[in-house]
């Protein structure tokens, strides 16, 4: 099977989607994750590895088929994606592959979400993500990968939120690293977010640090930019404590749900929080 969606019983398998994707599955019914569909690793070594002569045609018709039919259900038109890797064994206890293969964000038509599709499958063969297997004893043999193709959400703001405390192992704390815009400039280390430490039965702020803010990934009409935030914003809390308490809530949830402590991503837009990844906590045993 080449195609999966999200909330299918068979793109729970992490096996065949994924860590990343069958997380999300698993979680779709639930709560408010953005609509879309994995390219499997069957479609992997289909399409990329050559294991089989399937036209490129047929790749590039189903993708298709399945846009259009992610539009038809999507709250905004036209559509724009976002293209994220989903290894087998990633987003998982013992390996998260964090930041080790490539994303895409803000994508429309065919030929450019094709496009990103490729280079996904590609970045598994990067020196980065090589070197980051041979960490954990993996090789480029045994990698399988899929790809999940997602709606965006054209977000005002995002976090990074972790149900326990990642530096002091504390699992009455939930910490949450907000900043404006897309999440990206926060996962990939450019921007200096504020910090919220909340204590989760409470959802007490028990400890606060404005971040400097200086730097925000946002859309543009070929895909993403990152910029300087406007000083005004640099001064001003990210998250109010409606959504400070909602973020805390979410991640107690899905520990809960998960049966481990979690390290999420999430992103509001006109109010509404998105739950966008959600993975097991790796340096906590």
């Amino acid at each position: 099977m080449n195609i999966l969606w999200l909330g299918q019983p068979e793109c729970d398998d992490a096996t065949l989607v994924g860590g990343k994707a069958a997380n999300l599955s698993r979680l779709a019914a639930r709560h408010r994750v953005p609509p879309g569909f994995c390219l499997t690793v069957a479609a992997y070594a289909r399409w990329f590895l050559g294991i089989e002569t399937t036209p490129q045609a047929v790749f590039t018709d189903e993708l298709a088929t399945s846009l259009k039919r992610l539009e038809a259900h999507s709250s905004s038109t036209p559509l724009s994606v976002a293209v994220r890797s989903s290894a087998v064994g990633e987003d998982g206890a013992e390996a998260s592959f964090a930041g080790q293969h490539e994303s895409y964000l803000n994508l429309a038509g065919i030929e450019a979400v094709a496009e990103a599709v490729r280079l996904c499958w590609a970045s598994t063969h990067s020196e980065r993500a090589a070197a980051y297997r041979r960490q954990y004893g993996l090789t480029a043999e045994t990698t399988q990968v899929a790809v999940l193709v997602q709606q965006l959400v054209p977000a005002d703001a995002s976090a990074v939120v972790f149900s326990a405390n990642p530096v002091t192992g504390d699992r009455n704390e939930a910490v949450i690293n907000a900043s404006w815009g897309l999440g990206e400039s926060i996962v990939g280390g450019t921007v200096t977010p504020d910090t919220f430490v909340v204590h989760k039965a409470s959802l007490e702020v028990i400890d606060f640090r404005l971040g400097s803010k200086e730097r925000m990934t946002i859309s543009v009409p070929e895909g993403t930019r990152e910029v300087a935030v406007p000083r005004l914003l640099r001064r001003q809390t990210t998250l109010n404590d409606e959504q400070v308490a909602a973020a805390a809530r979410l991640a107690t949830t899905l520990e809960e749900q998960m049966g481990w402590p979690v390290d999420l991503e999430c992103s509001w837009h006109q109010g509404e929080l998105h739950l966008l990844q959600c993975r097991p906590i790796t340096t906590i045993g």
